[in-house]
């Protein structure tokens, strides 16, 4: 199916000179997103042995064999995937775009972040913009063009369509198939992949077996607080090593952590992040799967308002040392903006911290999201007290 994604690097390669670099999980749909803007001819990928020794041989030969030396009736687009297998890939990138940038437009994509390597090389600052692929979402199931503002009007994108999510998660190609077989398949292909493959590549950590047990135990703890010294009990290792292995399994995009906000907030914790997957179908638990989905579209908006250039957005948690706590907060240039409370029922009554921290913060909305409430047609964001939401209503209004 369409992304959102292929109108946005349209827009970036029609507008914009800097190269486009497209970072996210695997299966998410980057390669096709990026083939759909370019042509198939000018695809160069790091895991083909053929381009990978034409890359080692610098950028002139990549050039030559693009053929950017001869005239052309239009502008030409060129791909590098996973180009950051290469240990020397900013240098090439730096390189290329350096002599050849005003000869073609560029999009790189990755499967681990862009920023994973910190080896030595030149800066890439002001050659590139960043763009957070993320998996599908209520919101783009029904839309796929750019919109200049952050919040859409609603739509109805029908229960079915969140149930759907719900048990098989935003990934393209599980979604789409909508088959339990073919999605425990998927995931278990995809797990040998991250943890045979990509650890191998883009760490230097051989403890692959205790970093798949790390994994897994992340998986039951989906929306908890993380409690270093216990993991690191659990996997026989120091609590250095858990926060050195949570990090690279973000930077793999298996998982991300959401830091709790303490400014202004009186007795807040200030240290304990809380931990969501990139693919929520993984927990069994189905609060922590509702929690770990709604964590999740937050996630994809904040990323895309912030890569679009409408600001600078963040994810937060609240919670103090009274125990008083909502699970997320979004910030809008560094000021908090709307509270969100995720409930897996409407017949809950509305939490009394929505409120509490809406006044500490000043904060302009507070929602309780309830995920078994009917789609009621009526923009979320018109009203400034706490106030009980379809997730299906407010879901479709972000990205």
């Amino acid at each position: 199916m369409k992304r959102i994604y292929e109108a946005l690097l349209t827009e970036h390669l029609a507008q914009h000179r800097q190269m486009a670099l497209v970072a996210g999980p695997r299966q998410v749909g980057k390669t096709t997103c990026a083939i759909a803007c370019a042509a198939p001819e000018a695809y160069v990928n790091w895991d083909r042995q053929s381009d990978r020794q034409l890359i080692t041989r610098g950028p002139d030969a990549v050039a030559e064999r693009l053929a950017l030396d001869r005239l052309a009736a239009g502008d030409r687009s060129v791909i590098f995937d996973e180009i950051h297998k290469y240990a020397r890939w900013k240098d090439f990138l730096k390189g290329f775009f350096d002599t050849y940038g005003n000869r073609c437009r560029i999009i790189v994509t990755g499967s681990a972040r862009l920023t994973v390597h910190h080896r030595s090389g030149d800066s890439l600052m002001g050659r590139y913009f960043l763009y957070r692929m993320h998996p599908l979402t209520i919101a783009e199931l029904e839309r796929q063009g750019l919109e200049e503002s952050e919040i859409r009007p609603p739509q109805d994108a029908g229960e079915s369509a969140l149930r759907q999510l719900m048990q098989f998660g935003g990934f393209p190609e599980p979604y789409l198939k909508a088959s339990t077989r073919f999605s425990n398949r998927w995931k278990r292909l995809r797990l040998e992949q991250l943890f045979q493959e990509d650890l191998r590549d883009l760490t230097q950590i051989h403890e692959a077996g205790q970093m798949e047990v790390l994994a897994r135990i992340l998986t039951s703890t989906a929306g908890q607080l993380l409690n270093y010294s216990s993991l690191a009990a659990d996997v026989n290792v120091s609590v250095d090593t858990i926060r050195r292995w949570i990090a690279v399994l973000e930077s793999l995009y298996y998982c991300f952590t959401v830091r709790p906000w303490f400014r202004n907030v009186p007795k807040s914790l200030r240290k304990q992040p809380k931990v969501y997957l990139w693919d929520w179908s993984l927990p069994d638990d189905s609060g922590a799967r509702q929690e770990n989905l709604v964590a999740s579209h937050l996630l994809k908006a904040v990323h895309w308002w912030t890569d679009m250039g409408l600001g600078e957005y963040g994810l937060y948690h609240l919670r103090d040392t009274y125990k008083r706590e909502v699970d997320f907060l979004v910030t809008r240039n560094q000021e908090p903006w709307f509270l969100v409370e995720v409930k897996s029922s409407d017949k809950r009554r509305l939490n009394p911290n929505l409120d509490y921290f809406q006044n500490v913060l000043g904060a302009r909305h507070a929602f309780q999201v309830s995920l078994d409430s009917p789609y009621v047609d009526r923009d979320c964001f018109s009203i400034e007290k706490p106030v009980g939401v379809p997730a299906l209503t407010f879901l479709s209004q972000l990205v």
